[in-house]
């Protein structure tokens, strides 16, 4: 992590508050030993035991990814659980994304339900937020993915969410000038899509932060529990276990299992805003011990992808969003621009990322 990230800070020994706050509120509560263990089958019994009766005990959001994919092992083969495989298709997924997720379902013997969103709603929305300068070109898709995600276990009443976030690959979380808005803003949407979106969202599955955090898990009880904090989860033999069992082909770098994703993280994002979230990724991989610093830094020395394969890529997007690779140009040249920018309540999302941290329900540095 850089001074790209306008709020880092520097102890006397030059440790950054990522480093310090890891040291301190991370790694004394993160427990892949005996006590996760421990842990782990007494959340697989209160999870079985309400699921008795039911078709599915838990539902696990499924993007072909390896955190979300290794999750999905977790729950079947450690947990002993019967899980409820969900996957969103916003219309970015790669073949190899596609195809890790057929070979798990037939591997694990599992069954999937995907839920397609409208395109026409998906591009518009997309569209919006381009035309919006913003950092946080991802919140489309991650508003579809979590919120399909949260009212289908809703409405089907799952209590359990299983979830594929973790300490040993995300302890470092991008800060939100990086694109890493705390959540999903119906209000920031709202304002955005009423100045430049064309298409209302009849079906879009917009779910709002306090609804999801408020509603669906303090009133109604739905349950989001995180099992790759009570085992040991190392990438690299993630990536091997689940190759080695069911040929799942790894990614060359996090989030690629979307090809919007993998365009914006490498290259609109490092481009127009001069933020690399490779820098967050890395970060997180050093302080697990699972990358040297020195490694890391020759790897953001240059490009993820090759050049004409992002010039090809931007060629792609631009027309799959009906626009001319000239208009896609024009929008990356124009003025960025902050959700500050737009109507939005940080303010009061930020009040809840502080309850949560003084509670200990969330380690991870926000800001």
């Amino acid at each position: 992590m850089d001074s790209s990230d306008p709020s880092i800070s520097f102890n006397s020994e030059g440790l950054c508050d990522y480093c310090q706050n890891f040291d301190t509120q991370i790694k004394p509560n993160w427990h892949t030993d005996a006590q996760g263990l421990a842990e782990l089958a007494a959340l697989s019994e209160r999870i079985k035991s309400q699921g008795q009766g039911k078709d599915f005990d838990c539902i696990i959001g499924l993007s072909g990814g390896l955190d979300s994919s290794y999750t999905a092992y977790i729950a079947k083969e450690k947990m002993g659980l019967r899980p409820l495989l969900f996957h969103v298709d916003a219309g970015w997924n790669t073949d190899q994304a596609v195809g890790n997720i057929e070979k798990l379902v037939d591997g694990l013997g599992l069954d999937l339900y995907t839920e397609v969103i409208n395109w026409e709603e998906m591009k518009a929305l997309q569209l919006s937020f381009l035309k919006s300068q913003i950092a946080d070109q991802d919140l489309p898709q991650d508003a579809a993915f979590f919120s399909a995600l949260y009212k289908f276990a809703r409405k089907h009443r799952i209590k359990y969410v299983i979830t594929g976030g973790n300490f040993s690959t995300e302890c470092c979380r991008e800060p939100e000038e990086w694109g890493g808005y705390p959540g999903i803003d119906k209000t920031l949407f709202n304002d955005i899509h009423k100045q430049f979106g064309k298409r209302k969202l009849k079906s879009f599955p917009l779910l709002d932060i306090f609804t999801y955090k408020v509603l669906y898990q303090k009133f109604l009880g739905m349950k989001v529990v995180k099992p790759l904090n009570l085992v040991p989860y190392i990438k690299q033999d993630a990536e091997a276990k689940l190759e080695q069992l069911f040929g799942w082909k790894k990614f060359q770098h996090k989030h690629h299992e979307s090809r919007f994703t993998r365009f914006y993280e490498d290259y609109w994002m490092p481009r127009k805003f001069g933020y690399e979230k490779r820098r967050a990724h890395f970060s997180s991989l050093i302080m697990t011990g699972q990358m040297t610093r020195e490694v890391a830094l020759e790897r953001i020395s240059k490009p993820e992808m090759d050049e004409q394969f992002l010039k090809s890529e931007f060629e792609y997007v631009a027309n799959k969003l009906g626009l001319s690779v000239d208009e896609l140009q024009q929008i990356f040249d124009g003025q960025n621009k902050t959700y500050r920018d737009y109507k939005n309540k940080r303010f009061l999302i930020g009040i809840g990322s502080r309850v949560m941290s003084a509670l200990g329900l969330e380690r991870r540095l926000f800001r």
